[in-house]
């Protein structure tokens, strides 16, 4: 049986980036109606003894509800433990080394990351994942992610963005560009480097 934890922290917590009537409603009924209906799609069948990040590496073998109320369900959950109130700035240590070699300077990996969520044509994901151990900018459509075995560039996510119209719409209506910029004043990179540190051990 799947469930939806609990957030770790507030809903008005990430005012004024992110409103409090659009977490309630993204994190309450958005992120539950995914948990709800992975629950009855595996209800009866052979995915139902599977773990949710088992479903999702092999997500080919399973049915479009599976797949999109799973992945909505692995997506969310990740999205809000690398947000945080209090958080944004740059992160350190290896894994700020890695965005440079990778990138050239961390201003070049923000400006490749914006422009993947927002050329990623409706409803969708940008993400900076571990791939090959190195760092990779990608995004994907829906509620896919690049964990999953039908992803065209597969990887380990480390940071992600929800670029669905229902997560920044109540705030930014239209203006999807100023939900991006204001999502790096949220990142906790304390949570991303958790991330790279088990990706690359």
């Amino acid at each position: 049986m799947h469930e939806l934890s609990a957030l770790p922290y507030a809903y008005n917590a990430l005012e004024p980036h992110i409103d409090a009537k659009t977490m309630e409603i993204h994190h309450g009924k958005h992120h539950q109606a995914y948990v709800n209906n992975l629950n009855n799609a595996v209800k009866g069948n052979a995915a139902e003894i599977h773990t949710l990040i088992d479903l999702i590496h092999n997500i080919s073998g399973y049915s479009t509800a599976i797949r999109n109320n799973g992945g909505g369900h692995w997506n969310h959950t990740f999205f809000w433990g690398i947000l945080g109130p209090n958080a944004g700035g740059q992160p350190t240590g290896a894994l700020m080394d890695a965005i440079v070699t990778s990138f050239g300077s961390f201003d070049a990996m923000k400006e490749q990351f914006n422009s993947a969520a927002t050329t990623r044509f409706g409803s969708g994901w940008a993400w900076l994942i571990v791939h090959d151990q190195k760092l990779v900018i990608t995004s994907t459509p829906n509620q896919d992610n690049p964990l999953m075995d039908i992803a065209e560039v597969k990887g380990t996510p480390i940071l992600g963005l929800d670029v669905w119209e229902h997560a920044y719409y109540l705030h930014y209506q239209n203006r999807r560009p100023d939900y991006i910029n204001a999502f790096w004043n949220l990142v906790n990179w304390s949570a991303v480097n958790t991330h790279f540190k088990e990706a690359t051990k």
